[in-house]
């Protein structure tokens, strides 16, 4: 078992999701799970993330499930998503994004619409991110829950 002493504050970090309301739900869970996998393997350092590994009492593993918070917020359209990107990039904030051209067909004519796309005309899904709370809290405070 983990010693919890020796991690980090809990708070001080998290993963931060921002979807795009307009976008049907099916298609949003399918963004995130594609956002979350990316982000993780974008992390330099995926200790950092703080994996712990959690046994019920029947001694069964429920693994990889991270100490810091994971918050889902809601963004109005496409444009908000654009501008929290927009920060991250800014920022250095490691991150991964979904856009509308990356549900067409096979993932090479996904790459292809992408590249054929240019970013103001991409429709947004959602962005992913992981950082320092405070950091991140000062451009997506103004978000709320996706409930």
């Amino acid at each position: 078992m983990t010693e919890l002493s020796t991690l980090p504050d809990e708070n001080t970090k998290r993963f931060i999701a921002v979807l795009n309301k307009k976008v049907e739900m099916g298609r949003l869970y399918n963004a995130l799970g594609h956002m979350t996998a990316g982000l993780v393997a974008h992390i330099n350092n995926p200790e950092s993330l703080c994996f712990l590994q959690y046994k019920d009492k029947d001694g069964g593993i429920h693994p990889a499930i991270s100490h810091f918070p994971f918050i889902v917020l809601k963004a109005d359209n496409s444009n908000k998503i654009r501008k929290v990107r927009a920060e991250l990039l800014q920022r250095d904030i490691p991150f991964t994004d979904f856009t509308d051209t990356m549900i067409v067909g096979s993932s090479a004519a996904q790459l292809h619409a992408t590249s054929e796309t240019p970013e103001q005309a991409l429709e947004y899904f959602g962005v992913c991110m992981f950082g320092d709370t405070d950091i991140l809290k000062e451009f997506t405070g103004k978000f709320s829950l996706f409930k």
